[in-house]
């Protein structure tokens, strides 16, 4: 789990996931997708593919607007990013002068970040390629500046200096775990949480019920001043739910409206390439893993020092209607991965492309809904990909992105094949290959005071009721331009700031 590299390999279907599963999606022709959640100290921090992105100032700054508070605004959140954030030198220590803008970032907080710390033969042949196209394909020192069109080098949630993932879990938790308010109960699932009483007139909830061990007693803990919910954003509104907080029409509810999910699709292009210099022996060599995991064991550097990308570019293109946040947000995702095609022939190797759609229409909206009186069984979760109008095609701009990327000179090769693909054959592709990139926000989503939507208000307490906050990634009200992990760091800090002001 600590090995940057092997975070493909942590999902699914493993002991560190709790490997959910969707219904069938009506945007995805009825097909079912696997949905990893980290079942593990730090949530999905320590499953994840360690890509850091923040969003554009645009996103913020609609937070802002939507939710009536200023203080979610890209101006006033960035400080918090800083807060949170260590930016580290590269594992092999190589000059990264140009390759980011260091005013945008801290270098005093928990969470490390830096940039890939291995070389590899693609590096020079990406920016070689982004120099001979026009138009979209244009160079970006930083992604994290707030304005992400173009193209850069990539940040991960990775400690450079010891080469291995930074989760919350190894940045927040086992810093301090030594201190004595401190305690941390593992192998124990809540339940609910159990209303006792009231408070100025509101129903007050201040003990949460749970069970060790997923079997024995039901247990209780009481909360001396709140209960401060993170349970991410498809447990937390399970836990509303089996605690009878939700929609009115399906539960004896207190007024809160239903969950209304949002997500980003993803979909990979593997290119066969005439080169041996590729990640896929890692996937069909154990011999091979086990040396370079002792590599990376004894020195801290080495291809498993990486993430899952080098490379990322965040174009923007003409729609209508147009789902961005703002003219600096991004419609949709490409980078250069160490995605490897699950079953490859033997002696073939490829270097994957992938594209997230950043920019889901109104439409495109999921749920988490339970399906038993078991407050312990899975839930049922629509991922909600591909449900309104401008959604394919903005993908299918992003593939012929791609193709266009793979066509540049610098791969020294002809145009790959489906350069000139009608929009027919893009769509079944899309259809046929697209999963979810996991940015799972919105089913706990933000509102302001007095306004009749939302879950939480925008100092994040929970509507209606007395004596509960909900911090993760769920209280976003829009899934933002990028990446989830880095908003929700950010998220969190300013809520720590909230509940200081609160008492």
């Amino acid at each position: 789990m600590e090995i940057p590299l092997m975070c493909l390999h942590m999902a699914p279907n493993t002991p560190w996931d709790w490997n959910y599963t969707t219904v069938p999606l009506t945007g995805l022709n009825g097909a079912s997708l696997s949905y990893p959640r980290g079942h593990v100290l730090g949530g999905t921090s320590s499953i994840n593919c360690e890509v850091y992105t923040r969003g554009s100032s645009a996103d913020w700054d609609r937070y802002a607007t939507y939710t009536g508070d200023s203080g979610w605004s890209w101006k006033n959140i960035l400080p918090y990013f800083k807060k949170s954030e260590k930016f580290t030198a590269p594992s092999d220590q190589h000059n990264i002068t140009g390759d980011f803008n260091p005013s945008a970032h801290g270098f005093g907080g928990f969470l490390s970040v830096s940039l890939a710390g291995a070389p590899t033969p693609v590096d020079a042949l990406f920016t070689e390629a982004i120099g001979q196209l026009d138009g979209e394909f244009v160079a970006n020192e930083d992604i994290n500046s707030g304005s992400q069109l173009g193209f850069g080098w990539s940040q991960s949630t990775i400690d450079g200096p010891s080469g291995s993932r930074s989760s919350s879990s190894a940045a927040y938790l086992h810093p301090v775990l030594q201190r004595p308010n401190l305690h941390v109960l593992v192998n124990a699932q809540v339940s609910r949480i159990l209303r006792n009483g009231s408070k100025k007139g509101l129903p007050s909830f201040l003990e949460v019920e749970y069970r060790v061990n997923g079997s024995g007693p039901l247990l209780t803990v009481t909360a001396s001043k709140e209960i401060i919910l993170s349970a991410g954003s498809i447990n937390t509104p399970q836990i509303l739910m089996n605690s009878g907080i939700g929609d009115s029409q399906k539960l004896s509810a207190v007024g809160i409206q239903s969950v209304n999910l949002s997500d980003h699709p993803l979909v990979v292009l593997p290119f066969l390439v005439n080169s041996t210099a590729t990640y896929d022996d890692f996937n069909r060599n154990a011999t091979l893993v086990a040396q370079e995991t002792q590599v990376w064991e004894r020195t801290r550097k080495g291809p498993f020092v990486n993430g899952l990308t080098q490379h990322m570019g965040i174009p923007i293109f003409e729609t209508a209607p147009n789902p961005a946040a703002g003219t600096n947000s991004p419609h949709f995702e490409i980078f250069l991965a160490n995605f490897l095609p699950a079953a490859s022939p033997p002696n073939t190797h490829f270097v994957s492309i992938a594209a997230i759609m950043l920019t889901p229409g109104s439409t495109s909206r999921g749920s988490v809904n339970i399906t038993s009186s078991d407050p312990f069984s899975h839930p049922s979760i629509d991922a909600g990909l591909f449900m309104s109008s401008t959604d394919i095609p903005i993908m299918r701009e992003a593939l012929r992105s791609i193709l266009c990327l793979a066509s540049a000179p610098a791969w020294d090769g002809p145009s790959q094949p489906g350069v000139n693909a009608t929009d027919a054959d893009i769509d079944a592709y899309i259809l046929a290959s697209t999963s979810s990139a996991y940015h799972v926000v919105g089913t706990s989503a933000m509102a302001g005071l007095g306004q009749s939507g939302g879950v939480v208000d925008s100092k994040l307490r929970l509507k209606n009721v007395s004596g509960v906050r909900i911090v993760d990634a769920s209280v976003l009200p829009f899934v933002p331009g990028g990446h989830t992990s880095a908003p929700t760091y950010a998220v969190a800090e300013r809520a720590a700031d909230l509940i200081k002001s609160d008492y």
